[in-house]
């Protein structure tokens, strides 16, 4: 290897040990806020405290309460493989019991930092939970 290769690897190598930039910086705490302020305006509109969005494992407890999933729930939804199924379950009654449907319900499993703000910021009302209903919709 020539010097100019060794200084540009050199180079390299300072510019990966210094971390992520000002700017990845501002575009996470974006998101993080973004994610914040959906869960704690749906949580809100369902008559939970706004808060429980940013406690960790207790905000899985107040989704189950608000589907109208038992408690036990908050353990499927934190069991590796289990919480797939789990999650995906609780976005879909997470959504029918905002009075939306089932692709509604999906894309808060596999979107859920822009499909809980829609929720948390649209005009969805909360209906009640929509598992104690059997899972389906109050009219």
């Amino acid at each position: 290897m020539d010097q100019q290769q060794l200084e540009m690897m050199q180079q390299m190598q300072e510019q990966q040990s210094a971390g992520p930039g000002p700017l990845f910086w501002i575009f996470y705490l974006a998101f993080i806020g973004l994610i914040v302020a959906g869960l704690w305006k749906t949580f809100a509109k369902a008559g939970e405290p706004g808060w429980a969005a940013i406690v960790p494992f207790y905000n899985i407890y107040v989704m189950t309460k608000i589907v109208g999933r038992p408690a036990w729930w908050v353990v499927l939804a934190i069991l590796p493989c289990v919480n797939i199924i789990a999650l995906f379950i609780i976005g879909i009654d997470m959504a029918k019991s905002f009075g939306k449907g089932v692709g509604f319900g999906i894309g808060l499993a596999l979107l859920g930092p822009v499909f809980y703000a829609i929720l948390g910021f649209g005009d969805a009302q909360y209906q009640g939970p929509a598992a104690a209903a059997g899972g389906a919709s109050p009219a």
